[in-house]
């Protein structure tokens, strides 16, 4: 079932999705060389408790932890740990919470230190694929509209994109209908209808776009182990242009003044 919000719940939901966002700016400012995941962790935990959230993650279907930490090879999923993050590395960061009995959801894959400037041209498409995938989702357009836009992007710049991972609706739940994948052809799948929210998360790889799962039942990792990024936003399908809910704008004015 598709639950189409009211405008008094989109605006409960931007709260949630904009303390997601307020989350990643912290955290932007502490991503350094020698900083473990789990560091981060803690950090977002704590960040969000004292903001008057709960982690959306935390135990749900039994996961261990308030973030997923997927560094470099990992698509989505990683589990914070003692690995200490390295020059070079890329590190996405997905976060949600739950404020006001509503859920945010947000990914963002940051730098650490000098990064190969092939993997820095993956982030800066993957981040493109978001937004193409953001500007078809309105009022009559489909969920197909928005995966044919987010695979066109991508495979235009030689990259591939993962099938198994979709975005999905949000809302009272972390994941609704429908499912909203970053594949497709125009016109197919679900039609989009005014307040529907959801969330549209490119997952897009270097190499191949074949995964696997680790044996902890979580860590997704791309298959010829070259690295993946991942951005994704919460939005709400209005009838001329998507509004997001979730903002990127507050964690890059922190890594801009990290440069």
């Amino acid at each position: 079932m598709i639950f189409i919000k009211t405008e008094e719940e989109i605006e409960l939901m931007r709260q949630s999705c904009l303390l997601v966002s307020r989350t990643h700016a912290m955290l932007a400012s502490e991503i350094r060389e020698g900083v473990t995941t789990l560091f981060l962790d803690k950090l977002a935990e704590e960040f969000i408790r004292d903001n008057g959230g709960i982690p959306g993650f935390l135990n749900y279907n039994s996961y261990p932890n308030t973030l997923c930490v997927s560094v470099n090879d990992i698509v989505v999923h990683g589990i914070p740990s003692n690995y200490q993050l390295r020059n070079g590395d890329i590190v996405s960061i997905d976060c949600g919470v739950i404020l006001n009995g509503f859920n945010g959801d947000s990914c963002y894959t940051f730098e650490v230190g000098e990064v190969n400037p092939e993997i820095k041209a993956l982030l800066k498409v993957t981040k493109e694929c978001l937004y193409k995938g953001i500007e078809q989702a309105v009022t009559g357009k489909t969920t197909g509209d928005i995966g044919a836009a987010v695979q066109k992007h991508a495979e235009s710049h030689g990259y591939s994109v993962v099938r198994e991972l979709v975005g999905h609706g949000i809302g009272r739940r972390l994941h609704e209908e429908p499912e909203v994948p970053n594949y497709g052809k125009p016109g197919k799948g679900v039609k989009l209808k005014e307040r529907m929210t959801i969330a549209i998360e490119p997952m897009i790889n270097l190499g191949l776009r074949e995964i696997f799962q680790e044996k902890d039942g979580w860590t997704i990792r791309t298959f010829d182990r070259k690295p993946s990024a991942h951005f994704e936003h919460t939005i709400v399908v209005r009838n001329e242009k998507a509004e997001i809910l979730s903002d990127f704008s507050i964690i890059e004015e922190i890594l801009n003044k990290q440069k």
